[in-house]
């Protein structure tokens, strides 16, 4: 049986908080009053139930993923399955890697079929899916790491960039990381490709073998971790200038892959006070936008 997830307008009157077991949403929609509303609506219809949807096929989404074949059948997982399937062949990622992103993809496309609208978001713990008419623009706020406060900058995204997903990885987020980066934040075309592609960046931002890096088996943290028994990042000690440049480096060249192959349309790599840009300039990286990368947060956006 589907249970009710919590489900309310914020105070502001404007954004709705959509809530059920791990999954944790801040929706907006811009438009006219009657289409604001139908579009919230829609959003909460299809988000309930969604975890259920997920949870039924939980043991495939948690294996290694199959860059040719997808056994997976709800619209989401597939969805999932799609978004790692360009890295499957070189990394070992599992759909898992996507769930933030491709969740608010969903929503976000239950509410630009419901009504018309001049832009809208769905934030999933800082995973963004966004929609944005003709002349509208989008202005993310990013944190110096997802854990803590930190320095504040912002990116701007216009409706004429292809940019329409937003997504953050590192070993301070919600899920386990494989790398040392204290933050990757992403810009792509979905947020689901932004999801993975940040998870897999965040992981070649390392030191393989440096004795300043706690590690330890997912499972041992996490029993039905997708990560099994590969070691995790645990803790980072003191890193000389040229550590931290070498491991932001190995980052920033994956990036400059996915970049070139049009996975990513940016990156913006952190490690202990240091940041590597990868990105176009029409992308909106560079130059006076930001030179700080991190979490993009919610409570930070404005028009």
């Amino acid at each position: 049986m589907t249970r009710a997830p919590h489900i309310m307008w914020l105070a502001d009157g404007r954004r709705l908080h959509l809530q059920d077991g791990p999954i944790d949403l801040i929706v907006e929609a811009v438009g006219s009053e009657a289409d604001r509303r139908a579009a919230c609506d829609a959003a909460a219809r299809r988000f309930t139930g969604l975890l259920d949807e997920l949870c039924s096929e939980l043991p495939l989404l948690r294996q290694a993923a199959d860059p040719e074949r997808c056994p997976l059948q709800g619209v989401v997982a597939r969805r999932m399955h799609a978004a790692v399937a360009p890295f499957a062949g070189v990394h070992f990622v599992t759909p898992m890697a996507a769930v933030a992103g491709a969740v608010a993809e969903e929503i976000l496309d239950a509410m630009t079929g419901a009504r018309r609208l001049e832009r809208a978001y769905v934030n999933n713990g800082g995973d963004i899916a966004l929609h944005l008419a003709d002349g509208e623009r989008f202005s993310v706020g990013l944190m110096d790491r997802p854990d803590a406060a930190g320095t504040m900058r912002t990116i701007a995204i216009e409706a004429d960039e292809p940019s329409r997903g937003i997504a953050t990885s590192g070993r301070h987020g919600r899920s386990f990381s494989l790398g040392i980066a204290d933050a990757v934040t992403v810009l792509a075309r979905t947020a689901s490709r932004a999801d993975a592609a940040a998870t897999i960046i965040a992981n070649s931002v390392d030191l393989p073998g440096h004795p300043a890096v706690t590690r330890c088996p997912a499972q041992d943290l996490q029993p039905d971790s997708d990560l099994g028994a590969r070691l995790v990042t645990r803790g980072v000690g003191d890193l000389s200038g040229r550590e931290i440049a070498v491991a932001l480096e190995a980052g920033a060249a994956c990036a400059r892959r996915l970049l070139a192959t049009g996975l990513i349309d940016g990156a913006i790599l952190r490690l202990h006070g240091e940041t590597f840009e990868v990105a176009p300039k029409a992308v909106g990286l560079v130059g006076s936008h930001t030179t700080a990368p991190a979490r993009a947060m919610e409570g930070l956006m404005h028009a």
